[in-house]
């Protein structure tokens, strides 16, 4: 008992936990949450399925937001992302980085163009309170307003192909006329056509009252609710990472092979030198997709070898793929293997697999344009 109430200490709960509990949801601690892996006895095939046929519903209160205003906004976000954003209309947004000098990742995250010096950052849960000191820290000599509101905002994910039926016909939010990364505002709810599933879908933020309403809405008009265990197979079968697996503090942009993402030509940003140098001399290691022969399932940091028994890298992330029946996994390894079809093992327990580079999608993304 005094175990579980020091674990209840340290989790935060979002504002769907009571839903979650309410439905049977097996509940596990993720960046410093308590959340739900899935809600179904037969495994989160059910739900990552949901998605990729029909819609489902995520909890995603626990990501971060972080609002940009003021006369230098759109100056002081250029500085720490990578991505450019100079003269963006009101209602795009971007996805990109924030690095450090070395080229090191800070944190993977999305800008939205809210208004004119206006932007809104969403960062990951896990970290929040990193990125909020950072972003503090690089704030010196910039004329903004810099306000961490992740504990004000809920959200949800709705994502798949019936995904604008529900927001249109059950939440009555209009979305038909949103794009692919673009948004808009409805009274004090923010809604975007953006996702983390490779599927068509919305994330809907707004007070916990009114994402409250909106996931009661959702269920009873027979949305599947859907865990972290989906998400993440679902980003992976279509090759998108995840920070702490395929970005982190020692695995740079450019490494994770997202250097589209990465605005060289802009003036200045963090992390600008390091990268442009690591691009002109090609990085000496890269992320790569790897499909096993066989049907073992390769995990998180098992040893990636080459032919003659060598270690090259490890392992991010791995799965059986539900969508396409096959083992594979996305691996950080030499730049010398990186070539597709390029002949290398997994060391798995004790057995040895072979495999070969594939691209890092195994699904091809549906997005609506």
């Amino acid at each position: 008992m005094a175990i579980k109430q020091e674990l209840e200490k340290k989790t935060k709960r979002t504002c769907l936990y009571d839903k979650h509990l309410s439905l049977g949801a097996m509940m596990v601690e993720f960046g410093g949450f308590d959340m739900p892996l899935l809600y179904q006895n037969a495994g989160i095939a059910p739900e990552h399925m949901a998605v990729r046929e029909h819609v489902g519903l995520f909890d995603v209160s626990h990501m971060g937001e972080v609002t940009v205003k003021g006369e230098d906004a759109e100056r002081y976000v250029q500085h720490i992302f990578t991505n450019d954003i100079a003269g963006a209309p009101v209602g795009k947004i971007y996805y990109g980085m924030m690095c450090y000098e070395n080229g090191g990742t800070v944190d993977d995250l999305l800008v939205y163009k809210m208004g004119e010096n206006d932007f809104f950052l969403v960062i990951n849960a896990a970290n929040i309170d990193k990125d909020w000191a950072w972003m503090e820290e690089n704030a010196a000599g910039f004329d903004i307003d810099l306000q961490n509101r992740s504990d004000y905002y809920g959200q949800i994910a709705v994502q798949g192909p019936e995904s604008e039926d529900a927001m249109e016909r059950v939440l009555g939010l209009p979305c038909k006329e949103l794009t692919f990364y673009t948004c808009k505002t409805v009274d004090d709810v923010i809604i975007s056509r953006t996702g983390y599933t490779g599927e068509d879908g919305f994330e809907v933020y707004g007070s916990y009252a009114f994402i409250n309403d909106c996931w009661d809405k959702l269920i009873a008009a027979g949305v599947q609710a859907c865990g972290l265990g989906c998400r993440d197979t679902l980003r992976f079968e279509v090759g998108l990472p995840l920070y702490g697996d395929e970005l982190s503090e020692e695995i740079t942009p450019i490494m994770a092979g997202l250097g589209m993402f990465v605005k060289l030509d802009k003036p200045e940003f963090i992390g600008k030198e390091a990268l442009a140098k690591q691009k002109a001399e090609g990085p000496t290691k890269k992320l790569v997709g790897i499909e096993l022969f066989d049907k073992a399932i390769p995990r998180h940091g098992y040893t990636v070898l080459n032919m003659d028994g060598e270690a090259i890298g490890e392992v991010t992330t791995g799965y059986h793929t539900l969508s396409s029946d096959k083992s594979v996994c996305m691996a950080l390894i030499d730049a010398a293997y990186a070539k597709l079809d390029t002949e290398v093992q997994i060391q798995i327990r004790k057995k040895v697999f072979p495999g070969k580079v594939v691209k890092k999608q195994f699904y091809n993304k549906s997005y609506k344009k």
